[in-house]
Formats: structure tokens, C-alpha cells, sequence
């Protein structure tokens, strides 16, 4: 891997150290209980209420929707992890449930918490439904990171160790004994919701806080599932990767539910020419599996859409004041410059430009930067590239996911 070469994880590491007879107890138990949870959470289980209800929805620790009356949508909430205050995070689900059989699409939001523009895409797809009209169910699960939803900030905060800030898109599929909160809601969720209740899978993202990115979808086109959900959206770019563990839609895809990510422009913001677009995409999906009726509106081809199998990063080598030479979701050329920098005297301290010819699909927003930040990536297509070649976003310091 290059030096320009981002990899898309997430460094920080969890050790616990473990010595004795009566950690080796510990570990026992915890394996144990992983065991039982395995067998005790399965496709067919059925839905288990808490007996609460909070703002007249009630809540549910496991999900069956087939246990849903058909013909209406039901608003309810997930109890996911305890909090440090011994409560838990609840989780917002709608699930339109149709009078017909047919397939099970569940769309997923807030898996980062300044994503909004994802979340009300979900929305404004559930306000669309209607279940006397529909076959299958949509389950639309809104707020996945809660915590981090409530503060507008991307990562889970965390009290485990002091204050850590976890990037939950790197716990899937979870383990509902894990080592942090973050891994055992990721593991409560895809456990007793996700998984149990899903045939195809959408996880809608934004660029994180500080990078804006273009309409943008992000999946492993070798996937017959994925690819043809992808073409239905009218879109501009396509990032034809297969992404890595950790993220939200492989770990759908290893358990074999096909699965791939829109990205819906910046983060804390709702962009709603950005939104209409995903909006169409995801109602053609559901058209087209026989969801809900209809015709077919704008897809890839008339979006006359990229598909890039690589991302050349342009990377900060300085600090100090970002001015774009070029704008987003532009043909560059290679040799062109796309940004500059100046330092706080207003003297030019570096001039970035790119080796490939692309499309501009990410660029930093912030209007500084440290050396070393993502300040933008170019999408282009690379005969022969493997996969994750180049900037592998979801870092905040490049794009999201």
C-alpha cells in the first residue's frame, strides 16, 4: 500500500488483560453465554414485548414481523444496551407490514449520529408506504446509534475506559457479550432485529462532519441483488467496492442478506434535492422486487452514472486555510490542481492536485485542516484494481460509511 493509501479501519483496539484462575472463569462464562445467546436468538423466534410503552409505542427486545398484523404500519421501539445509568437506548423502528407475502426490505439510518440527511430519507420512504397496498414488510430502523444521535456527533460515546469515542460502523455484526456497549448493542440489533427480519438491506449514510461527498452508493456489484438495487437509483457515482468488516452492510452480506450504502451528501444537514434523489432510487427498488406497484422513475442510466473500482486521496501534507480549485462531483484531469493551502500569513504552503483522470466525489468542507486530513478523493476506474485499492473512507478523516 502506498503512503498516499488510506485503510479504511479504524486503529484503536481494545485489550483486556486477563490472568488467574478467576479470569479464566470469566472467560468461560462469557464464551457460555455467547454460546446460549446463539442458540436462544434465531429467524424464527418470536416477537418479545417488555410490557413498556414510551409515548405510546411499545417497546420490544426481539422482532418477529410476522407476528405483525398485516395492512398497517406499527410504530415501535427496540430496547438495545444499557446505559451507564443501568436504563437502556431504545431504537426507533416503523415497520410497514403488507397484506400480501412477499419480500423483506429493511432500510437502516443513524448508524452514525450526524448522518441526518440519511435518516430522513428513511423517513420520507416509510410516509410513502401503504401497507393495505403492499406485499412483504419495509422495517425502517431510524436512530441505530442513539447516543450518538442525541449529541449530533458521529462515534458512540462511550464510558468504559474514560471517555472513548467508538465508530460503531466498525462493531457489526456486534457480540452481545463484547468488550465495550458499542459492540453489544451493534450485536442486541443485528441479533433479535436486523437479522431475523431481513431478505435485502439498505444502510443509508452521509459524508461525515467536515467532508462533503457527491450522490454516491457504495457496493460489491458482484452481488446480483446489489447490483441491480444500485442501477434502479439515479445516481451520479458508484464506488464498486466490497468495503471490509466491521461496516453495517458486510456484515449483512456475510450472513446473506444482499446489502449496499447510499451516501446522501453531508453530514448535519438535511439536503432535500439530495434526499429526493435516494428517496426515488429506494421506492424503484421497491418496485421492482414487488414491494409496492408502480412504474419505474429515473435510475443509473439516466443519471449516467460512474462506476469507479478505485479513489485516489488528496491528503493534507499542512496545516492551515483549504481553497478549492475544483468542485464537487466534477470530471478532473490528472495534472489539474483541486486545492490549495495557505497558512495564516496568506502565503500559499501547498498546491494539491490529482494523478487520475475522475469524477471529484469527496471534498473537504471544513475550511482548515491539519496535515494529514482527507481533503478529497477522486473516483475513477482502474482496469485490474483489487478491491480496496485507494482512500478507503469511513475514517472521519476521509468519507463516511
Amino acid at each position: 500500500m502506498s503512503p498516499n493509501k488510506i485503510d479504511r479501519r479504524d486503529f484503536m483496539t481494545h485489550s483486556i488483560a486477563l490472568a488467574g484462575t478467576s479470569a479464566i472463569v470469566a472467560s468461560d462464562a462469557v464464551a457460555a453465554a455467547s454460546e446460549e445467546t446463539a442458540k436462544t436468538v434465531g429467524s424464527n423466534s418470536e416477537t418479545v414485548f417488555t410490557g413498556e410503552s414510551i409515548q405510546g409505542k411499545k417497546v420490544v427486545s426481539r422482532l418477529n414481523v410476522d407476528d405483525l398484523e398485516p395492512g398497517r404500519k406499527h410504530f415501535l421501539y427496540f430496547q438495545g444496551v444499557e446505559t451507564p445509568g443501568g436504563q437502556h437506548w431504545y431504537v426507533s423502528v416503523v415497520v410497514a407490514k403488507g397484506v400480501r407475502p412477499g419480500k423483506r426490505f429493511t432500510l437502516t439510518s443513524g448508524v452514525h449520529g450526524d448522518e441526518m440527511s440519511s435518516i430522513q430519507t428513511v423517513q420520507t420512504v416509510i410516509d410513502r408506504l401503504d401497507p393495505a397496498q403492499m406485499s412483504g414488510t419495509v422495517m425502517a430502523v431510524l436512530d441505530i446509534a442513539r447516543p450518538a444521535v442525541e449529541s449530533m456527533q458521529r462515534r458512540w460515546p462511550n464510558s468504559g475506559r474514560g471517555t472513548d469515542l467508538i465508530d460503531m460502523n466498525r462493531e457489526w455484526p456486534g457480540d452481545e457479550n463484547g468488550a465495550s456497549a458499542t459492540s453489544r448493542h451493534a450485536g442486541l440489533l443485528f441479533n433479535r432485529l436486523l437479522k431475523p427480519n431481513s431478505d435485502l438491506a439498505i444502510d443509508f449514510h452521509t459524508g461525515t462532519t467536515g467532508l462533503e461527498v457527491a450522490a454516491f452508493l457504495i457496493g460489491d456489484r458482484h452481488l446480483p441483488d446489489v447490483k441491480t438495487m444500485a442501477d434502479l437509483y439515479p445516481v451520479g457515482l458508484m464506488w464498486d467496492d466490497a468495503a471490509y468488516p466491521g461496516v453495517l452492510h458486510n456484515a449483512f452480506v456475510d450472513v446473506g442478506i444482499p446489502c449496499f450504502t447510499p451516501e446522501v451528501g453531508a453530514a448535519r444537514i438535511l439536503d432535500r434535492d439530495m434526499i429526493a434523489l435516494f428517496v426515488e432510487g429506494t421506492l424503484n427498488v421497491l418496485k421492482h422486487y414487488g414491494v409496492v406497484s408502480g412504474s419505474i422513475g429515473r435510475t443509473a442510466a439516466d443519471a449516467k452514472m460512474l462506476i469507479g473500482n478505485a479513489a485516489f486521496p488528496i491528503i493534507a501534507t499542512h496545516g492551515g486555510l483549504v481553497e478549492f480549485h475544483a468542485k464537487l462531483d466534477e470530471d478532473v484531469k490528472a495534472g489539474q490542481t483541486i486545492a490549495m493551502q495557505r497558512n495564516m500569513f496568506g502565503e500559499v504552503v501547498a498546491e494539491y492536485t490529482t494523478a487520475v483522470n475522475g469524477k471529484l466525489a469527496a471534498c473537504r468542507t471544513d475550511a482548515s485542516s491539519d496535515p494529514g486530513n482527507v481533503l478529497a478523493f477522486i473516483l475513477f476506474s482502474q482496469p485490474g484494481a483489487p478491491q480496496h485499492e485507494g482512500v478507503h473512507a469511513d475514517t472521519e478523516k476521509s468519507y463516511p460509511e
